[in-house]
């Protein structure tokens, strides 16, 4: 039987993380271990802090790499240091509470991978009101048929229609087959309104390119050749992968920030754990301007008013 690699200690600023089997293979696809998943998000430290700063997190742990099982994990382990943080949200359906990571600082993601968390999956909404999200997401979701040249159709219809309503859009590869636009808003509204608002922006943009795009609720009721604009990602408690999260998957691809101008050639499979820490010295963040871009949702509920948009219950 092998024996077990010895611990590391890993300084993260003023604390120190010790990380277990830290040459465990994650990552079977090129070998990479949990060790260079630490050293990974160590090198894009300001993006996975600003990404998940302050908000509710899902770790999404593979305890063996992510050929084996995976787990869903929202509550914060007893025994976590006493200097990690949590938010308390409140699941209405099972009246329970759940006291989640809340990401301040680089140590608290570090802590999470020797945890063995791969993914982050923050609320889009922040500790000092969970209810309010201050995140609306537009999630390009590809069908079982639909290639990525329509995915980057659309995010150029999607990049048209916000610039006609004045929002700046964030744009990142998903990590897998779709892609995703956060714009900023201000933490007034409930994620009903919020929801509502990114439905009529999705009709907007089936509208303008209707033989890609589908808004229909029923996954076994669209065309599996189209993307679907999924506005329900802007639902309370559904999450998807920070910026900068790695994927669960053998090549260890990135949810990564690009540039409005490189979704024409960007290949979501060439962003990897391997290959964002230098593209990250060289650009820095891409999302570091991303809290100054606030954006007003009222043009997008008076849409919603006026088209009598009314998101299906869930």
């Amino acid at each position: 039987m092998a024996s077990k690699s010895p611990a590391v200690e890993v300084e993260v600023d003023d604390r120190v993380v010790r990380v277990t089997n830290p040459d465990r293979v994650y990552f079977p696809a090129r070998g990479e271990t949990k060790l260079d998943l630490v050293q990974y998000y160590l090198s894009v430290g300001d993006g996975i802090v600003r990404a998940l700063y302050e908000r509710p997190c899902m770790m999404h742990r593979f305890p063996t790499g992510v050929s084996g099982e995976k787990v869903h994990q929202k509550r914060v382990p007893q025994g976590a240091p006493p200097w990690l943080e949590t938010v308390r949200v409140h699941f209405p359906r099972f009246d329970r509470t759940a006291d989640e990571l809340c990401v301040t600082e680089l140590a608290s993601v570090i802590w999470a991978v020797q945890m063995s968390t791969v993914e982050f999956h923050p609320w889009n909404s922040r500790r000092a009101d969970t209810e309010k999200p201050d995140e609306w997401r537009i999630d390009l979701d590809p069908g079982p048929l639909c290639d990525f040249a329509t995915v980057r159709r659309v995010a150029h219809v999607v990049h048209e229609v916000l610039d006609e309503l004045g929002a700046v859009g964030w744009p990142k590869t998903s990590g897998g087959n779709g892609m995703h636009v956060y714009v900023r808003i201000p933490p007034v509204h409930g994620f009903q309104d919020v929801r509502r608002a990114a439905l009529a922006f999705a009709r907007e943009v089936e509208r303008r390119a209707p033989d890609d795009v589908t808004t229909t609720w029923w996954r076994k009721d669209r065309d599996p050749h189209a993307l679907f604009v999924d506005y329900n990602q802007n639902t309370r408690d559904h999450t998807i992968a920070a910026a900068y999260s790695v994927r669960g998957n053998p090549e260890a691809t990135v949810s990564t920030p690009i540039r409005w101008e490189e979704v024409a050639d960007v290949e979501p499979r060439e962003l990897t754990i391997a290959t964002v820490p230098a593209r990250f010295a060289e650009l820095g963040d891409l999302h570091e301007g991303i809290d100054e871009a606030v954006f007003d949702l009222a043009p997008l509920l008076e849409w919603a008013d006026r088209e009598g948009v009314d998101p299906p219950e869930e």
